[in-house]
């Protein structure tokens, strides 16, 4: 599985690095409407908000749909942010990703599922260019992305959270209000349908897998 640890565990090394949280001066300024700490505020947590809610909405976020939740999350931020507490459990930008979330979710839930047929990873694997090394590597993050977008928007959130925003099991279960056990079970559920998305890739082209 080595396709599933470069395409899903990668995302989550880089949020381990990700810029620092800002500091509590530049919160309680920001509480102050202070224009530059709005702005510092919106700098740092406006991309991650913006990368969950894509990859929550999937093709549901086409349009402008993407930005507009992500506005309305910043707006409901700063609403909000006189009673972030600094020295609470959650950081500020689990709290911002937390508003996120549930637009997201609520979303979801209000959308009917999606009725165009879904391709196949056989059909996408059979066109003239199905030996080509990017062709296959667009098709395995293709069939991984097809594979989140069937899973419900709880357990979505749950593994998105986890793998590209690298939160920890305690931060999700406060985020998503849930016991850990099940947000280990949620985490479960999602990689099991990544690896059945990656197992059909590998049972259609075995030759090639995990190679250059």
């Amino acid at each position: 599985m080595e396709a599933l640890r470069q395409i899903v565990e990668t995302p989550r090394a880089r949020a381990s690095s990700a810029p620092p949280e800002l500091s509590r001066a530049l919160v309680e300024a920001a509480c102050r409407r202070e224009p530059v700490a709005c702005r510092a505020l919106i700098r740092r947590y406006q991309r991650p908000v913006a990368s969950l809610l894509s990859r929550m909405l999937g093709p549901a976020g086409l349009g402008h749909l993407v930005e507009d939740l992500a506005q309305d999350t910043m707006v409901r931020a700063f609403g909000a942010l006189p009673r972030f507490d600094p020295e609470g459990p959650a950081k500020l930008s689990t709290w911002i990703l937390k508003i996120a979330t549930r637009l997201a979710i609520n979303e979801l839930q209000r959308r009917r599922p999606p009725t165009e047929p879904i391709v196949t990873t056989e059909e996408r694997l059979s066109g003239p260019h199905a030996a080509d090394r990017d062709h296959r590597r667009a098709t395995i993050a293709r069939a991984i992305q097809d594979a989140v977008g069937q899973l419900s928007p709880e357990i979505r959130a749950a593994f998105l959270l986890r793998e590209y925003h690298g939160l920890d099991y305690a931060e999700i279960a406060r985020m998503l209000e849930l016991e850990m056990g099940t947000v280990k079970s949620r985490l479960s559920r999602a990689r099991a349908s990544l690896r059945r998305a990656l197992g059909e890739i590998h049972s259609l082209h075995p030759e090639h897998d995990d190679h250059g």
